[in-house]
């Protein structure tokens, strides 16, 4: 909804200014300036990054336009699957979860929480570091440099598409500056011509610059820099994991151990204390 919304202030309040500047919405209609402004972009979009961030750029834009899907709800499933594999580790051993973690995707415990499912890379994340601990002897603070070797990794991963789209965003004034000079070229081959026009290849070339600008600052831009929040949502979770994980192998018992996760969660979507106890007690 924000998306719309803030699209409808940029476009709307840049248009309307215009037309109360006594100018005419029609002069700002230049079709072939856009084209020439944003295939180029695209077209550079596609030669600078390999074919699965395109991919994976594409994938994010529902959650760009709709909103994260990373939220309250979300961290509760976390905390929620973690509690219940420590939960029945501790009372029927660690060699119990061994088929939860083997295969998520068959295990009861996982199925309870299909948001989780559905986002394979943090399934699988939860479930690999319980094998791991299921079937090694590794100390607390040789997993955890594990952890955060992954999630670095993870979050350079997410965050590439909100970068490569920065980059585009950055190289849009320049092409609209292409399209103005490939307008002064045309208004060249005009002179001494019908100065009507003349003027309308002049007007036609500025569009191209101002095109170029507002794409870059009103819309690519923004958009690269929510695909780093949503990005930076997504980490917190792996973090809450490792949180998570890392105090129960410290020796905490599971109500303790889910709780260091909830802490490490942005405020803005941190359940309470409260609605994780009420969540876990209840299964």
């Amino acid at each position: 909804m924000l998306f719309i919304i803030g699209i409808i202030v940029v476009f709307g309040s840049v248009g309307w200014g215009f037309v109360l500047s006594h100018g005419q919405l029609a002069a700002l209609w230049q079709p072939f300036e856009v084209m020439i402004i944003m295939g180029a972009a695209i077209g550079a979009y596609l030669i600078s990054n390999p074919f699965h961030l395109v991919l994976e750029s594409l994938k994010l834009m529902p959650q760009v336009i709709l909103g994260s899907k990373v939220n309250k709800a979300m961290c509760l499933d976390v905390l929620s699957l973690i509690y219940d594999i420590l939960n029945k580790s501790r009372r029927e051993g660690m060699m119990s979860i061994e088929s939860d973690v083997e295969n998520p995707n068959a295990s009861a415990i996982f199925a309870r929480y299909p948001a989780i499912l559905m986002n394979e890379p943090l399934a699988r994340f939860i479930a690999d570091y319980f094998r791991i601990i299921s079937s090694g002897n590794l100390a607390s603070h040789e997993l955890e440099a594990l952890m955060d070797q992954e999630i670095d990794a993870r979050l350079h991963e997410i965050e590439a598409p909100g970068n490569a789209l920065s980059k585009v965003a950055d190289a849009l004034p320049g092409f609209g500056i292409v399209a103005a000079v490939l307008g002064i070229v045309i208004t060249m081959a005009s002179i001494g011509g019908d100065p009507a026009v003349i003027g309308q290849h002049v007007a036609a070339a500025l569009v191209g610059t101002f095109m170029g600008i507002l794409f870059a600052y009103g819309l690519v831009g923004p958009i690269s820099l929510r695909m780093k929040h949503i990005a930076e949502d997504e980490i917190k979770l792996y973090e809450a994991a490792k949180a998570s994980i890392i105090a129960s192998m410290n020796g905490l018992a599971p109500q303790l151990a889910i709780e260091f996760g909830r802490k490490s969660l942005f405020t803005h979507g941190r359940p309470t204390f409260d609605e994780v106890d009420s969540k876990v007690r209840g299964r």
